[in-house]
């Protein structure tokens, strides 16, 4: 076999290897490459992204120099970091979206959505079917009717306005309040983008149906349903139900029993774990504990537009008040820290004071016109502690344009926080129980030591806060006011929207005591901690807890209704 012998290579051909044939070559390779990765890049970035569809869809245009072709991978580049960024905020926080829509300035209803969960029935339209049992005293049927409002009241006596005056139950804000949503401007099927989440469960009726005669069993039923119901919708995942909120028209004390024994008064609902993620609006708050709201008790007035409330508020300015200050209520003898025994001796004493002894005889003290008439005729309306911390009555006064007297933070400085200045001195007087039970202070003296220009500043401050404390008439809308449903919708959206801000930022209050839930109420904006306050007296704990939210709380429900036995009598 023979071998081939190598080839050589002259200078000349090896010259000729090196020539620009063979880079052309190499560069048109190189060129081919470059455009097989832009293809790639420019698929990735403009299909495969969730790019709007007309930045996406735009025919495609050859770059024609390295420069542009830099920029707009730059910019798709950007793009697509940004989008994955929001995608994992997203992913991390599924409030996001509903964030978002407050940025939309175009949108009226931006950052103030509110989603309504559809309840089965018998959390709430089937207690008004079977109303003859939401009382064992009386026929709740006619003041479930008028959309919660009540029956008419006649303006007999000149007393009233001749439309939006009804004979309300003082507990009926669970229907009043569930029929004024219906009317919400920025209702949403679309829970993602919803500011906070309403659960129109009944529990002041659910409760009130079974307080006495029926077993722990029987009283906590409905509301270990509804939480059952809560946690399998995709809502609740969202915050844990922390962007959920109910109402009920009833003191919070209906809601807090403390043992799973039968001779406890009311539910547990305010203690399940569930519901503690949850805010529950109710006319009594407790000042301990963190997942309960005070707002205000229905009023007799349920104004249908604006100007039935400004003709109304005109007609409180010009009223004359032969009465220095007024008080309507009976005396507490089986409770001996009440001071409302020396309350009614000091009116007795005096031709300045008004009184309405409400329990004996025949009283007109549950009659809503002579109420509202005495009212209307005083500068100050006393307002002691009632069967609890609060009364309806301090609301009527306040209707009536009559300067509220409290002797207990607790009876509204704590409680009505979104209804009610922080300065209460701007529309209320507060003499400590203790200037009346211990001192022998003569309320007398007190409130004619307030100059008359004052007086007049407060009483303007009152009228003016009419719109914010009454409940507008469900059937309609008010246009340009904002009642007691819009300012408490308003304060629960602003709630839900400070912690969802606080979580993406890590905000949140590490250190925070229940405890001390009523000092938080009254921080100004911005501020996060507190310290000793005036009123720690006033709400020191007693060792035995019973003795504040258990025992005494019952007996003060139980009063309660036993009152509103006679009002519907």
């Amino acid at each position: 076999m023979r071998r081939r012998l190598p080839v050589s290579t002259t200078p000349e051909e090896m010259e000729k290897s090196n020539g620009k044939t063979p880079r052309s070559r190499v560069c048109f390779l190189a060129s081919l490459a470059a455009l097989f990765w832009f293809f790639i890049f420019y698929f990735h970035f403009a299909v495969l992204s969730s790019s709007p569809p007309d930045q996406s869809m735009q025919a495609v245009s050859f770059p024609s120099t390295s420069s542009y072709t830099e920029q707009h991978f730059t910019h798709r580049m950007e793009h697509h970091i940004s989008h994955t960024r929001t995608m994992s905020a997203e992913k991390k926080f599924p409030f996001m979206r509903a964030l978002g829509t407050a940025e939309n300035k175009s949108d009226p209803c931006g950052g103030r959505y509110i989603y309504v969960h559809d309840l089965p029935s018998r959390f709430n339209e089937d207690m008004l079917r079977d109303c003859r049992k939401l009382s064992l005293w009386t026929n709740m049927c006619k003041f479930t009717s008028n959309a919660g409002l009540g029956p008419p009241l006649d303006n007999v006596e000149g007393v009233f306005s001749n439309t939006g005056w009804y004979a309300t139950n003082q507990f009926a804000v669970d229907v009043i309040f569930s029929n004024r949503m219906k009317q919400y401007e920025c209702l949403t099927k679309d829970s993602s983008i919803a500011a906070a989440v309403f659960v129109p469960f009944y529990a002041g009726f659910d409760i009130a149906r079974y307080l006495w005669g029926y077993n722990i069993s029987t009283r906590d039923s409905a509301s270990l349903d509804l939480v059952n119901w809560l946690m399998k919708r995709p809502e609740w995942n969202v915050m844990g139900g922390r962007d959920h909120f109910l109402v009920a028209g009833r003191i919070t004390w209906d809601f807090r029993r403390l043992s799973d024994t039968d001779s406890d008064w009311g539910n547990k609902l305010l203690f399940l774990p569930e519901a503690k993620n949850m805010s529950m609006l109710v006319v009594e708050s407790s000042p301990w504990n963190a997942n309960d709201f005070g707002i205000p008790y229905p009023t007799y007035f349920h104004p249908a537009k604006d100007s039935d409330v400004f003709s109304w508020q005109d007609r409180m300015r010009k009223l004359e008040r032969k009465w220095l200050f007024s008080f309507a209520g009976a005396p507490r003898p089986g409770n001996p820290k009440s001071i409302r025994g020396q309350i009614l001796d000091q009116c007795k004493k005096t031709l300045a004071c008004k009184l309405l002894e409400c329990d004996f005889g025949e009283s007109k003290c549950h009659s809503p016109s002579s109420i509202m008439q005495m009212f209307q005729g005083s500068l100050f309306c006393l307002q002691p502690q009632g069967d609890s911390y609060t009364r309806r009555s301090a609301f009527d006064s306040m209707l009536a344009g009559c300067i509220p007297v409290f002797f207990h933070p607790g009876s509204a400085y704590t409680q009505y926080t979104w209804h009610l200045p922080r300065d209460y001195t701007k529309y209320s007087v507060f003499i400590p129980e203790d200037d009346i039970r211990k001192r022998n202070v003569s309320i007398e003296e007190r409130l004619k030591l307030i100059p008359p220009d004052v007086v007049k500043a407060m009483r303007e401050m009152v009228i003016s806060l009419i719109p914010s404390i009454v409940y507008a008439d469900p059937r309609s809308k008010l246009e340009t006011l904002k009642d007691a449903f819009d300012v408490s919708v308003q304060a629960v959206i602003n709630k839900v929207t400070k912690l969802r801000k606080d979580i993406i930022e890590n905000l949140e209050d590490k250190d925070f005591v229940e405890e001390n839930s009523w000092k938080y109420a009254l921080l100004e904006e911005g501020k996060r901690t507190v310290g000793a306050h005036e009123w720690d007296p006033f709400f020191s704990k007693p060792k035995d807890a019973n003795n504040d939210s258990g025992s005494l709380s019952a007996e003060a429900a139980k009063s309660s209704w036993k009152n509103e036995q006679r009002d519907q009598s």
